[in-house]
């Protein structure tokens, strides 16, 4: 970079106005001090990042469960397509994970001394600074200073990037003629048993199970509870018009519910029966039901519903079962919310597998095949904010495009080879 002309420096015989002198009427000198008063309040407003950046650069991988991978340590400059991306919309929703990170710290500090939680939440801690909203270049700053980027490598499978979103339905909550498919709540006696060691071979391997006297069995299986395991149970939140709908709102995890009154209501995640998740369009395939190359979203929608003789017994290859809470009227207007218990940002929220990425994290996600925002592929700094039962793998990752039909026409069509670049906290101290 070129060095800039001294001040006093003179380019012709004619001598420029000195700004020094501060009275000086120069029109060109008033416009050199604004400038440079601009520039300092930013710089001032940065120095807290160039310190720390100053003070360390290299990660604590131990802290975090991507670890347990092989890493190859990045720069910044090594990411495609970095300076190109949106990196203010990122830190907004990267901001949102931080309000959920710095309480779980808390809670962290009051149980036992641990300074994972604080290295985890040292960049939100660092957010606190900042007295207005960063623009674009500040925010892409922010992630260079507070976070090293790392490849995975030597992963045994390649990285695939599906998308999910919020579906739009009609319902009701009393049972009618018109209605009458129960969305359930919660049992009482479903135990989640992710982390948890069980001796018990009725349920190893499954994530929840029902709590029977001081025993721990397996849960209904999606089969037995439509054929009536959980009737009686007063667990009816709303109905449905048909299974398929019910279906595909398990698999999205949320929705939206316009109700036959003309209120809405939105409901989401709050466990699962515990028994593993199994594609059906994968089964369809298989049976030669719907060809590979045809296959999509509403191309299952559309032969369940023609095909309903076959439709019971093609879910019921899915054994998994999702029940349902409503959400607040603050929530409600806010948005859906993942496993961070955070509203997703359409296209910036990322579902991950828990096992290797820490939720509340920054991944930037490469995936040059898909298109659905431009002809260069999808390089984005996404956030990981939620999990789901088929994302399995340190690189798989579902893509939350937000709520809708056109959003679920985006979701429907994306399946590509991805990329996985994780952002872990540097040590700032």
């Amino acid at each position: 970079m070129r060095r800039r002309t001294k001040l006093s420096q003179r380019r012709t015989r004619s001598p420029k106005p000195s700004c020094s002198v501060l009275l000086s009427p120069g029109l060109r000198c008033l416009r050199l001090l604004s400038l440079s008063l601009v520039f300092l309040t930013v710089t001032m407003s940065f120095l807290p990042l160039h310190n720390a950046l100053a003070q360390s650069s290299k990660a604590q991988l131990s802290n975090f469960r991507v670890s347990k991978l092989q890493l190859k340590q990045l720069t910044f400059r090594d990411l495609p397509g970095w300076h190109r991306d949106d990196h203010q919309a990122a830190f907004e929703a990267y901001q949102r994970s931080c309000t959920k990170l710095m309480a779980r710290e808390l809670r962290i500090k009051a149980r036992q001394k641990s300074d994972k939680a604080m290295l985890m939440t040292e960049p939100c801690r660092a957010m606190r600074r900042f007295t207005r909203p960063p623009d674009r270049h500040l925010s892409r700053r922010f992630f260079e200073t507070y976070f090293t980027p790392y490849a995975i490598r030597n992963t045994k499978r390649k990285g695939i990037l599906t998308g999910y979103y919020e579906p739009v339905l009609a319902g009701s909550r009393t049972r009618t003629p018109e209605y009458e498919v129960p969305v359930y709540r919660r049992p009482g006696d479903l135990v989640d048993l992710d982390g948890r060691r069980v001796k018990d071979k009725r349920v190893a391997g499954l994530r929840a199970a029902r709590l029977a006297g001081d025993n721990l069995v397996p849960f209904p299986t999606r089969a037995q509870i439509d054929k009536g395991a959980l009737v009686g149970k007063k667990l009816e939140l709303l109905y449905l018009r048909d299974e398929v709908d019910l279906f595909f709102l398990q698999i999205q995890g949320s929705g939206r519910i316009k109700l036959a009154d003309g209120s809405w209501m939105r409901i989401g995640f709050d466990g699962r029966n515990g028994h593993p998740y199994s594609s059906i369009g994968k089964e369809m395939i298989r049976r030669g039901l719907v060809p590979e190359a045809g296959m999509s979203l509403d191309a299952v929608k559309n032969w369940l519903r023609k095909n309903p003789g076959l439709a019971r017994e093609i879910m019921w290859h899915n054994k998994s079962y999702i029940f349902f809470k409503e959400f607040t009227k603050k929530d409600r207007q806010a948005g859906p919310k993942g496993a961070l218990d955070v509203v997703l940002t359409p296209g910036r929220s990322l579902a991950v597998d828990q096992r290797y990425h820490n939720l509340g994290l920054p991944i930037y996600v490469v995936a040059p095949t898909l298109r659905h925002h431009g002809e260069n592929g999808f390089r984005r700094l996404m956030v990981a904010q939620d999990v789901g039962a088929a994302i399995k793998g340190p690189e798989r990752g579902d893509i939350y495009w937000g709520s809708g039909d056109k959003a679920g026409a985006i979701a429907g069509r994306t399946k590509v080879q991805g990329q996985y670049i994780v952002l872990l906290p540097k040590r700032t101290k």
